[in-house]
């Protein structure tokens, strides 16, 4: 390995919010009307999670929109974040940027990443498809080599490839990977993670981050018994590093707490596990499942607009925007779930987070 950090070179107290698990925001990227970098909302939307209670932030990922490196964006939008981040508080936080593309363009995203003090990069396979197994493990140990690694299972329906239960026990054994976000929206794609990291011994050192909007609370309080040819491991999600938590994340943040006090309490009452079908209708919403998710991030943005963070809805695509019936959408999930919103905490202080 390079001189790149292992995850045992990480701080204490970070290394300790990643094993607990917390809630991680897919950090969006805030545009104005004329489709440039605003950067006053970027840096509203960054302390807003940090004062909502988020544990990290997870920038130049799909809510980040993948295509912010096509527009030389990338490293600006990592820089702003991380540098608003320390400037604005002294806790710990979990620092994630993405890292897609071919091995070469990872590796050099992975090195980025390093240079201006993120913790790790959540490692999209989707420019990978076609790629033989073998190829696609070399890959990962390449860019293993200069961070810290965090899988993705993203789903297919927005770019992401099926990867066997193979691939996930030969890349959990990569010693500097440190999470995986399981995000397939298939619960048979969830499992063979689980499966992975229990084959290849790792689940002492690979923390598992549910990415599956439509299963965030069952997700959480799930055991996942594995069974191996040697063993029986239980696995279990420890937080969630989503989209979906970019907004109302005041009340994400609570939830998790929430179900973290559930699952050590136990058994877990039928009224936690009630919330999931409340949480998987809002995302229903909010992602645009009806138009096979082609709405997902500028349902995001709708209502951090709304609330005031960002100034409007675009996307670097301008073909990419709300769907046919998805605003009056949002408008039920305000009147129907009330209890999930945290528009108020955030009209308290739009003020602070935009000055």
């Amino acid at each position: 390995m390079s001189n790149a950090p292992h995850w045992s070179d990480l701080p204490e107290a970070v290394r300790a919010q990643l094993r607990k698990g917390v809630a991680i925001p897919a950090h969006p990227l805030a545009l104005d009307p004329k489709r440039e970098l605003d950067r006053a909302s970027q840096r509203a939307l960054t302390r807003y999670y940090i004062d909502a209670g988020a544990g990290g932030l997870a920038v130049g990922v799909h809510s980040t929109q993948f295509a912010i490196r096509e527009v030389g964006l990338y490293r600006p939008v990592l820089e702003l974040a991380a540098e608003t981040a320390k400037a604005w508080t002294d806790r710990p936080l979990v620092m994630i940027a993405g890292a897609i593309g071919r091995t070469a363009q990872a590796v050099e995203e992975a090195r980025t990443a390093r240079a201006l003090g993120y913790h790790a990069v959540l490692l999209s396979l989707a420019a990978m498809k076609g790629a033989a197994e073998d190829e696609l493990v070399e890959h990962c140990r390449a860019v293993a080599a200069e961070m810290p690694l965090i899988g993705f299972y993203l789903q297919p329906a927005v770019g992401g490839i099926p990867l066997s239960r193979a691939f996930w026990t030969r890349f959990a054994a990569i010693e500097n990977v440190v999470a995986i976000k399981v995000a397939p929206f298939n619960r048979y794609g969830t499992l063979d993670v689980a499966f992975g990291v229990a084959a290849a011994g790792a689940e002492d050192r690979v923390t598992l981050y549910t990415g599956n909007d439509d299963h965030i609370v069952s997700d959480l309080v799930t055991p996942f018994a594995v069974r191996t040819a040697k063993r029986e491991v239980v696995l279990r999600f420890k937080g969630g590093l989503l989209g979906h938590w970019s907004v109302w994340v005041k009340g994400a943040v609570a939830l998790l707490e929430r179900l973290h006090r559930a699952v050590a309490a136990g058994p877990i009452p039928p009224e936690i596990l009630a919330l999931d079908g409340f949480v998987t209708d809002c995302n229903s919403v909010i992602f645009d499942v009806a138009n096979n998710f082609a709405g997902c991030i500028p349902g995001c943005h709708e209502i951090l607009r709304r609330q005031g963070l960002m100034t409007s809805i675009h996307c670097l695509d301008p073909h990419e925007t709300l769907s046919p019936g998805q605003a009056e959408g949002i408008d039920r999930l305000y009147a129907t779930y009330p209890e999930w919103t945290d528009d108020e905490f955030v009209a308290a202080n739009l003020q602070r987070w935009r000055g």
